[in-house]
């Protein structure tokens, strides 16, 4: 990678949740392991997962206002132009103070004013898009650039070419094994019990969370460990679980690669960067997409699902029955959750923050060509 030539100064565009803002977050490191002198910041919103996360990582945030686009149309759609222009001029101003010499854009409300901005300045855009179907940001966003990269094959987006996901390296070059017992000790967790992993992602799913809450002392009775991650703001109290083993609820995880360390099965949505992450290390998975939005979920888990790495489940499924019926009987079947381990593993990809830097030298390179 240290032939790539690298602008001095790049502008990352992407926040709200934590499947916009890793893969950012992950780009941003592998770029400053390429260039340890290249300037790096973040655009982002001040009310999304970026405003706590892009800092701690150590690269400076600028806000622009958050500019819904509605799904359909709606008087909503009235109000868009003026809060845009708005989040353009934010973009722009941003674009200005840090001298940046490339814009890349991974989707959401923050891309467009920042594809907006990057293309009246003349400043190359690289699009990078985590979900199998495409958002509106991007879509709109790959109109103005060759520069696409995509996770998915299957992704239909203009001028697009698979990159995969850019995964932070605490992911993509975990060993599970040997973090093990760290983790365990990390959570307060017994590595006499097989363990789930339950989470939402970083907003949190009610669906899962009623249903494993009322579950919790009968997991605990019945030998299975459970580590429930509820999301910010939605953490329960787990009554007193005796001889049985451990129910610990957080409201998230920082260190995400501590929670696969200890997991024997997960149940989660099929957001993008998750399974991305839970087929790169390799965890059998139950994926229950979001019932709402375009349908990207269920497609971001196809290949996983169809090599037997797995089960795909509808959300309106999801009940404390269900958990009783399905989630601990599979849990407990130590021969099918490794058959399941070894089809995550062969459909998961490493390598995508490194192609992704590839596209951000080659459009840094048609802007030095220019001149």
């Amino acid at each position: 990678m240290s032939e790539l030539e690298l602008p001095d100064s790049v502008l990352l565009a992407g926040g709200g949740s934590a499947g916009h803002v890793s893969p950012l977050l992950a780009l941003a490191d592998t770029l400053r392991v390429i260039r340890p002198d290249i300037a790096i910041a973040a655009l982002g919103t001040a009310t999304g997962l970026e405003a706590r996360l892009v800092p701690e990582r150590g690269y400076p945030l600028h806000t622009i206002p958050k500019v819904p686009l509605p799904r359909r149309p709606s008087g909503d759609l009235v109000a868009v132009p003026g809060k845009l222009r708005g989040a353009v001029q934010a973009a722009a101003a941003a674009i200005d103070e840090t001298g940046a010499q490339v814009v890349v854009g991974f989707g959401g409300y923050v891309s467009t004013p920042a594809y907006l901005a990057a293309r009246r300045a003349g400043i190359p855009i690289v699009i990078h898009e985590q979900n199998a179907r495409a958002g509106l940001a991007n879509r709109l966003g790959a109109r103005m650039t060759p520069f696409v990269g995509t996770t998915f094959a299957s992704t239909k987006l203009t001028h697009s070419q698979v990159v995969g996901m850019p995964l932070r390296p605490e992911i993509s070059t975990l060993d599970r094994a040997a973090m093990r017992e760290e983790a365990l000790a990390h959570f307060g967790l017994d590595p006499q019990w097989p363990t789930l992993l339950v989470t939402g992602g970083s907003l949190g799913a009610k669906r899962l969370n009623d249903a494993f809450e009322a579950r919790a002392l009968d997991l605990s009775a019945g030998g299975v460990q459970v580590l429930h991650l509820t999301g910010a703001g939605k953490a329960f109290e787990v009554g007193d679980t005796g001889t049985g083993a451990p129910y610990v609820v957080r409201p998230y995880a920082d260190r995400m690669e501590l929670a696969y360390s200890v997991a024997d099965l997960v149940v989660a949505r099929a957001g993008a960067n998750t399974v991305c992450e839970l087929t790169a290390v390799g965890l059998p998975a139950i994926y229950v997409p979001l019932p709402i939005g375009n349908g990207e979920q269920e497609l971001n888990a196809a290949d996983v699902v169809a090599a037997g790495g797995g089960l795909l489940v509808p959300d309106a499924s999801v009940n404390p029955e269900w958990v009783a019926e399905t989630v601990i009987p599979l849990l407990r079947d130590s021969d099918r959750l490794r058959a399941m381990a070894r089809g995550a593993a062969s459909v998961g990809q490493a390598g995508g923050d490194r192609l992704l830097a590839g596209l951000v030298a080659q459009a840094y390179a048609t802007r030095s060509m220019k001149r």
